[in-house]
Formats: C-alpha cells, structure tokens, sequence
C-alpha cells in the first residue's frame, strides 16, 4: 500500500496511526479529522477537566517527541467515500486517494429535538462541548442532567463537586440496567442519593421552557424542574452518515468482523463507529471505551496490511471505568445474558464490592467499586476464560 488514510483523529485513530508505524508501514500516512484539535484524551472531559483540575495540555495523547511521519488534516470532515475511485471526498472539497483506510470517526452526543439555540443546554462529548459546560458550571446555580448513564453520573458528580444544585433525570426505572443489569445497575447509581443528589427515575422528558435561555425541564408526568443549566446525556450515534452509499456495510456503526474488516476490501474500522462481531456471544457489538479504542486498532491495521490474510484472535472483553463521587468503578466483560450476579468481596451497603456476573456457572462480566486490585485478578482471570 503507497497511502493509507485514518479517518478520526482521537485515541482510535492515533492508535490504528501508531500501530500502523509500529508494524512496519512505512509509506505515505494521511490522518483526517473533523475537529481542529490534535488527539486529545476525552475520560478526563467529565471530571478533572470539567473541575478545573487540569488543563487542555493535560489532555494531549501525543507525546512531545512523537513524529509519526504522518500529514494531518485536521478541521476536514470526512464527507463520503468513492469506493471506484478510493478517493475520501472532505467538506472542503478535496479528496483523498488511497489504497487502505482506516475509519475510526467516532459517535456525536445525541441532542434533544428543539434545544438548537436554546443558550444553557450542552452536551458533552468534544473538547469545546467540556470548554463551555466548564464555564457555565463556574457560574453556579441549578444543574439538571438528562440520562442516567456514565457520561450524566460523572457530570453530576463533578457538579456537585463544585457545589451546584443537581437532580438527574432517567427514563429508565433503573438507570445504568443496561450495562450492570438492574440490581447492580441501582446499588452504582445510589451513590446520587449518598451525596444528596436528587434522582428520578422511570420518567421521560416532555422538552425544555425558557425563550432564549432554558429555566426549566419539563417532565411527562407533569412536573417541572428548575435549571440554570442542563446537560443532555442521552447516548450517542456513530458517525458513518458519509459512507452512505460507498459499499461500506452499516449496522448500527460500521458493521465489521472480529478484526475490525468491513464488506470493502482494504477497509477496516476501530473505536466507537465500529460494531466489531463479537466470536463469543454470535453478534456484533459497538464498544464504547477508551480500552478497546487503545487495543482494538493493533488487530485491525494486521487484517488492513494482510489483506485478511491473519487469522482473527479473539477480542479481550471490553473494559471501562468511572469515578463518582470519589468511587472509582470498574466493569469488564458484558452481563446481557447473565443468569446470575454475586458479591464475592466487601459489601453493596458500603460502595465498596466487588460482584462476578455469570452464565451457566461461567464469569461472563466482573464489577467492582472501590475494589482495584481484586478486580484487576478477575479481569485477566475472565479474558482468560472466555477467550
């Protein structure tokens, strides 16, 4: 291959960039991104950065003596991709010609319908989303936080770190059900109520009051709840709207095998667009976390300069973590399936356990709060028996 292009600028595709260098590719590398930043670390957006803890410099990925031989094209959306021509067309009107490419585009916040140019609503997923949230949380005031999940419980925790008024709203009746299960998924989001975080459950948003700024959230039960400020944390979707059409098969994400290969021959994906097939469960998973987006692009970029030629291995189940309130949580492996969860270490009562979630008797999925190294043993004990 004579040029190869990594779409995505963040901790995917400089990864899929490094590894690429680091197994011998030595020819033209063009990185693409949308956003003018270089690589920038998004975990601490939600917590260190957004309290004032750290600064933008802290956040870079790359260090100071890194040269990847590479041309940057940085503030240039990706906006398709001719699959005849292996051109990457950009928003600027240039294009690309390429013999490899490795999409690593990323997933955008999801937003509230009708919020666009109401001033005190953000989301929270780019460093300019963390740049304004941090100034409007400086202000003080009432913070409403919609959705329950890892992203809205950290902004929360941050929040009330900085002594705002907090209440987070979540559709679901239990929040975090999805990837803890219900049991565990309320024992984590208790930790609202330990530190006088108010939290409701099992009701949705109507939309938001207010002219030019938000003052209120207004629930579909009724009621409504005062804000100064409010962030939507409702999930995200992948960014693969430009590959519409190119050949690239789309499924939730782009949809790929279990070495990050696309239908397109010479195309792989790595990070948050790409729905990997998971050799384990029989289907394809999107993995959201910093952890796959670091390890994943290393198998992808072997499959990219083999042509498929190197046999698939078997991901290692997907691992993130979340630090609230000054607990840090753990999870790894996934519990959709699991017929039972047990406390094999501490107590839920006090935010301090660890919990093995299994299927016919096998670890499937380990969760732990406040437990670091008993956890970090049942990790590599469940990559070992699930591989």
């Amino acid at each position: 291959m004579r040029t190869v292009a990594v779409v995505g600028a963040s901790l995917a595709g400089l990864s899929a960039a490094r590894s690429l260098r680091k197994q011998g590719y030595d020819g033209r590398l063009v990185v693409i991104g949308d956003e003018p930043h270089r690589p920038y670390d998004r975990p601490p957006l939600s917590k260190e950065f957004l309290a004032g803890g750290i600064g933008e410099a802290d956040l870079a990925l790359e260090t100071d003596d890194e040269d990847l031989q590479a041309e940057w094209l940085l503030g240039s959306r990706a906006t398709g991709l001719d699959r005849t021509e292996r051109a990457i067309r950009l928003a600027d009107g240039r294009e690309v010609r390429v013999d490899g490419i490795v999409i690593a585009t990323g997933a955008a916040a999801r937003r509230l319908p009708g919020t666009d140019g109401l001033a005190g609503v953000h989301v929270l997923r780019t460093l300019d989303d963390a740049r304004g949230l941090r100034d409007q949380l400086a202000r003080g005031g009432r913070l409403v936080v919609i959705g329950g999940g890892f992203i809205g419980a950290e902004v929360a925790s941050t929040a009330h770190t900085l002594g705002l008024d907090v209440t987070v709203i979540e559709a679901a009746p239990t929040p975090l059900a999805g990837p803890l299960g219900e049991a565990m998924g309320g024992i984590v989001s208790a930790l609202h109520a330990d530190h006088g975080v108010r939290l409701l459950c099992g009701v949705g948003v109507k939309g938001l009051s207010g002219e030019r700024r938000v003052d209120a959230v207004l629930l579909e039960d009724g009621r409504s709840v005062p804000a100064d400020s409010v962030v939507v944390g409702v999930g995200a979707r992948p960014c693969v709207e430009w590959l519409e059409g190119s050949g690239v098969a789309l499924d939730n994400g782009v949809k790929c095998g279990a070495d990050g290969r696309t239908s397109l021959a010479g195309v792989v994906a790595v990070g948050d667009c790409a729905s990997w097939y998971d050799p384990r469960a029989g289907v394809h998973r999107r993995v959201e976390h910093w952890t796959g987006a670091r390890e994943r692009p290393d198998a992808a970029v072997a499959a990219l300069l083999s042509w498929g030629a190197v046999e698939p291995g078997v991901p290692r189940p997907p691992y993130f973590w979340s630090d609230q309130y000054g607990v840090k949580i753990q999870f790894a492996g996934h519990a959709t399936g699991a017929d039972s969860v047990t406390v094999e270490e501490g107590a839920t009562d006090d935010r301090n356990f660890l919990a093995v979630y299994r299927r016919a008797g096998h670890p499937v999925a380990v969760l732990a709060m406040n437990q670091p190294r008993v956890f970090t043993r049942w990790r590599k004990q469940l990559t070992v028996t699930t591989s």
